[in-house]
């Protein structure tokens, strides 16, 4: 596995916002491949303590391998974000 930084993707629209960040369909400019990239703000993880819930995140995208459930692709940061690089879904969420 190689170093992967934000150089690597090509961002394109908002797929959604939350409390920590927003989420992005982004293309891997190597592959071309679409993925999902969650961007975690570090001010905004740092003042509500959400750290943890991150870290915890990560680990269980890493882990978990279906095809009803997004997988983590890779994992970096930047100088103001957590990035979380996974699979991209059509549909939404199971509300």
């Amino acid at each position: 596995e190689q170093p992967v930084g934000a150089e690597a993707f090509a961002e394109f629209r908002v797929l959604g916002k939350g409390g920590f960040g927003e989420v992005c369909a982004c293309q891997r400019r190597a592959t071309g491949k679409m993925y999902a990239n969650k961007r975690l703000n570090k001010k905004r993880l740092k003042k509500r303590q959400g750290y943890e819930a991150a870290l915890v995140e990560k680990r269980i995208l890493a882990r978990v391998h279906s095809r009803f459930i997004v997988s983590l692709a890779c994992a970096f940061q930047t100088k103001t974000d957590l990035c979380l690089v996974m699979t991209i879904m059509n549909g939404g969420d199971l509300r």
